[in-house]
């Protein structure tokens, strides 16, 4: 066997081993009974801070949005960010906090759940805007 064919032979081998092992990472929801013909569904919670709040208040309501899926078992999944579009569209909306439920019933408990209306008891002195959105997935 010439050189050329025999490392060709090699760099194959070890392009199909890398492809039969690969790993792929599924999302945690992929196995669960999803409503609303198999889709997820969504809420949007966007946050204006007055000009005044303080930096450490603001931190505290992260810190305690960021707190709830801990608290609140039918949030199925949550992540968060601060807004850093170039497009200046924002309306002054800089705190983002998506969060994911399998069902209108497990938003229905979330929504009036304890620890719920206790984070909002923490926003009152210290929003200027909040926007919701729920949506299914499509």
């Amino acid at each position: 066997m010439n050189l050329k064919l025999f490392i060709y032979t090699i760099v194959s081998s070890l392009l199909l081993l890398s492809f039969n092992t690969f790993e792929t990472k599924t999302p945690k929801t992929t196995n669960l009974m999803i409503s609303e013909n198999d889709s997820l569904l969504r809420h949007v919670v966007l946050f204006k801070f007055k000009d005044n709040a303080p930096d450490e208040k603001i931190k505290e309501i992260e810190n305690a949005f960021n707190e709830l899926p801990s608290k609140i078992p039918q949030i199925l999944d949550y992540e968060w960010g601060l807004n850093n579009s170039p497009e200046n569209l924002n309306k002054g909306l800089t705190h983002c906090f998506f969060l994911t439920f399998k069902n209108e019933a497990d938003r229905a408990i979330y929504l009036p759940h304890p620890d719920h209306k206790a984070f909002g008891t923490l926003l009152d002195s210290y929003l200027d805007d909040v926007l919701v959105v729920d949506y299914w997935t499509k």
